[in-house]
């Protein structure tokens, strides 16, 4: 029974890691094609800007956050309706999720290299209202192809998505005509 259970608990963690690993290269490929736009038009202003490694951090951040969001089933609304309004829902609460979640991070991080309150919040999302407001955006457009592909899952069986996603488009002959 005890085998049974740790290969149980082994088999999860592998399933997490892989999830964690594919939504944070998912993230570092959004964030980073931010980052190397920030980067082009920084430089036609004459201001080297690059920040790779910040973009790979924050990343594997964003991804553990929204890995936890899931755990506690944030977003879970909606299940009736169209895939549009659940997909929609599902991004602005993990948006509102990471928001919180970031700030707090900045916030102890501030704390902990002394750094007044401010600064720390403008390290969230920015220092003006247009600033905050469009990265925001950014990462709620970030958020919806995501929450497509979660939602989706939720329909038609995570491993259904994934095969119809990555592997074939085929259908499959283990699943069976679902009624209309």
């Amino acid at each position: 029974m005890a085998e049974h259970i740790s290969g149980k608990a082994a088999q999860k963690a592998i399933s997490e890691f892989k999830e964690f690993a594919a939504l944070s290269l998912y993230l570092y490929v959004c964030i980073g094609a931010v980052v190397l736009f920030k980067s082009a038009t920084l430089q036609q202003a004459g201001i080297g800007y690059a920040v790779w490694g910040i973009a790979a951090v924050k990343a594997l951040l964003l991804a553990k956050f929204i890995l936890v969001g899931r755990a506690l089933h944030l977003g879970k609304r909606f299940g009736d309706q169209p895939l549009i309004w659940p997909t929609l829902y599902y991004a602005f609460i993990f948006l509102v999720l990471l928001l919180v979640l970031t700030t707090i991070e900045e916030l102890s991080v501030g704390l902990l290299h002394h750094r007044p309150v401010v600064d720390s919040l403008a390290q969230v999302a920015g220092s003006t209202f247009l600033h905050v407001f469009s990265v925001c955006l950014i990462m709620f457009l970030i958020l919806v192809p995501y929450s497509a592909f979660v939602c989706l899952g939720e329909v038609l069986g995570e491993h259904e998505a994934i095969r119809l996603f990555f592997i074939s488009r085929a259908p499959d002959p283990a699943v069976r005509e679902r009624p209309a």
